[in-house]
């Protein structure tokens, strides 16, 4: 009889613990989020449908109009500088050559940011070829700027106009096919994003999202403060994603057409934000924010 008493004793401690280690995870991952407004606005490259994407002047028009988040991409220059861009390359749809002509999809994956310092990167322009994809783009000079200097002039922006810190998006760029081509292997990435999230003092306001889960599990397990938010396109849904992942993320962010009444619960019920990708009309935003999402990523956060 002791010998059982002891054994269930036993059980109800290890129950007892595991249960709080769940509870305390969970409440973490609300705690981090807790300042994210109830409804996230926002700007996808900052606002890719009226400005050149991933510019400091995207930026500017982004907090204008009102978003909450700056949504951007990085990658890593040779001379490893954290530059914004959503290619590691210099793309067709919206790079000029150093001689003025645009850059061809044939050669545009030879024009290879983690090949080039940041210093050859501004011999680039990325803002005098519209989007073919964005007609009401405004045309402007622009090169792909440093993260630390998109920091520096959104946080002096935000200061000269007396408005509230907006929260920065920050994508990793990168997959397992492309390490040591495109881009730092995961480890070194992340360290170097961080070394210029920390520099800036800005840890407390920035998602770092991404669809390369690696970069993900190491943000979790050497900077568990930081805010994690999982990018996905494929149906799998939010359980399996959460086991690839290894973790929960404190945000599950699916490409939008994937979103159901179902999947939003889901979400909610696992104690995780939802926030879709990339939407572009008013009727599906207004559509999503009745389904009870977070927040919705746009390329044109003036329909918000």
């Amino acid at each position: 009889m002791k010998r059982m008493r002891d054994v269930l004793e036993l059980a109800l401690i290890v129950l007892l613990v595991v249960s709080c280690h769940a509870t305390r995870k969970s409440t973490d991952s609300l705690t981090k989020t807790s300042d994210l407004p109830a409804f996230d606005k926002e700007g996808h490259r900052g606002c890719r449908g009226l400005m050149p994407e991933n510019t400091v002047a995207a930026m500017y028009k982004a907090i204008d109009i009102g978003v909450n988040t700056l949504e951007m991409d990085a990658v890593i220059t040779k001379d490893g500088e954290v530059i914004l861009s959503h290619e590691p390359f210099f793309s067709a749809s919206i790079a000029t050559k150093p001689d003025g002509s645009r850059v061809t999809s044939t050669e545009e994956r030879s024009l290879n940011i983690f090949g080039m310092t940041y210093e050859e990167t501004q011999r680039y322009d990325v803002g005098l070829a519209v989007n073919p994809g964005f007609k009401d783009q405004q045309k402007m000079a622009a090169t792909k700027p440093r993260l630390a200097d998109v920091i520096d002039s959104v946080e002096t922006y935000i200061k000269k106009k007396g408005l509230k810190p907006v929260f920065y998006n920050i994508e990793t760029k990168c997959s397992p096919k492309t390490d040591g081509q495109y881009h730092p292997a995961p480890d070194e990435f992340v360290t170097k994003l961080m070394e210029v999230i920390n520099k800036k003092g800005i840890g407390a306001r920035v998602i770092i999202q991404s669809f390369d889960f690696r970069t993900l599990q190491v943000i979790n397990s050497k900077y568990p403060s930081m805010i994690t938010a999982a990018l996905v396109a494929d149906a799998k849904g939010i359980a399996e994603h959460i086991k690839l992942l290894g973790f929960k993320p404190d945000i599950y962010s699916p490409l939008y057409t994937l979103v159901k009444p179902e999947m939003v619960k889901e979400c909610h019920d696992q104690q995780v934000r939802i926030l879709p990708w990339t939407v572009n009309d008013k009727p599906t935003i207004e559509k999503l924010k009745a389904m009870g999402v977070d927040g919705i990523i746009s390329d044109y956060p003036n329909l918000f």
